[in-house]
């Protein structure tokens, strides 16, 4: 494709292992991939604000420091991004993530969506806005393949 590796930005649920299995798919195929991510150390998120910028005695001020913060980093790498992939898992509501689609969409930075069939329709207008939308993990490392290598 061209001589700078590919910009991944891997967004959403973080309870499993679909992250590793993008990279070391990718790896195993010889992709030139560079891989960001949100931090998935949820204690860390969730205090990065009253860690960094002090305490809160309400829970909501606590939760808006640490999301503008986690705000800096994620825009940054979504607009650093090539490619945008989100997860969105069956167990927890990924606000986040709808949102980090969302952005990356306003962008017009490709988007693929990754999520069970099962949650198809209420992520109906989030696929409506992804370039593809997979099922697993594997199938993200076959698109990602594709777009640079052009082959099957």
């Amino acid at each position: 494709m061209n001589e700078e590796p590919l910009c991944v930005y891997l967004s959403g649920e973080i309870h499993t292992d679909w992250r590793e299995l993008i990279e070391s798919g990718c790896k195993e195929a010889g992709l030139d991939i560079d891989f960001l991510g949100p931090v998935t150390d949820h204690a860390s998120s969730d205090d990065c604000g009253v860690v960094i910028l002090g305490p809160e005695a309400d829970d909501f001020w606590k939760d808006r420091k640490g999301a503008g913060i986690n705000a800096i980093r994620t825009r940054t790498m979504i607009e650093r991004a090539d490619v945008v992939v989100v997860r969105f898992g069956d167990k927890y509501k990924q606000w986040n993530a709808a949102f980090d689609a969302g952005f990356a969409s306003a962008l017009g930075t490709p988007l693929i969506t990754l999520h069970d069939p099962e949650i198809n329709h209420p992520l109906k207008e989030v696929d409506g806005a992804a370039l593809a939308t997979a099922e697993t993990p594997e199938q993200v490392v076959r698109i990602l393949k594709y777009v640079m290598e052009g082959t099957l």
